[in-house]
């Protein structure tokens, strides 16, 4: 095996791990370091599930090697909210505005869509519907996720 190690900081956390060079960064998060709020659906980078953010932007974990990130800072879906008691204002606004219902794809439109407002604090519906066209949801019908975009941008002001 080629084990390579990777020193990376994850929603302000180090680890130094070594990994098999051909581990996918979300099965590195997932099942090395406990880290499941990233899901993996189509393990093609076309659902946008396993979006986390690399360096402050957003990226398909299922496409990159862990080795690739060494050295880099990621957040994931845990790193957002304080706490469980104090949620970042993006996931009250999803909560809110009902922009979940299984959660399988919630974590990546979340990870998708707070650089997004950092990017765009006012935006229009139309830009928001650009913003999260890639990600998926088989459940939604992406109005609500749409509305709850909407709320979180207003709570960002």
């Amino acid at each position: 095996m080629n084990k390579q190690t990777v020193k990376v900081t994850i929603n302000g956390k180090e680890y130094e791990q070594n990994v098999e060079a051909r581990l996918l960064l979300s099965d590195f998060l997932r099942h090395e370091l406990g880290l499941t709020g990233t899901h993996v659906g189509c393990e093609h980078g076309v659902c946008g599930a396993c979006t986390i953010l690399l360096d402050g932007l957003p990226v398909r974990s299922c496409l990159l090697f862990a080795v690739q990130v060494n050295g880099r800072t990621l957040t994931t879906v845990e790193g957002l909210a304080e706490s469980q008691d104090n949620l970042h204002p993006l996931q009250e606004a999803f909560h809110e505005a009902h922009g979940l219902q299984c959660g399988f794809c919630t974590p990546g439109f979340l990870m998708t869509i707070l650089p997004f407002l950092e990017e765009n604090p006012h935006p229009t519906e139309t830009e928001v519907r650009e913003a999260i066209s890639g990600n998926l949801c088989r459940c939604t019908g992406y109005q609500h996720i749409v509305d709850a975009v909407l709320l979180a941008a207003d709570s960002f002001q």
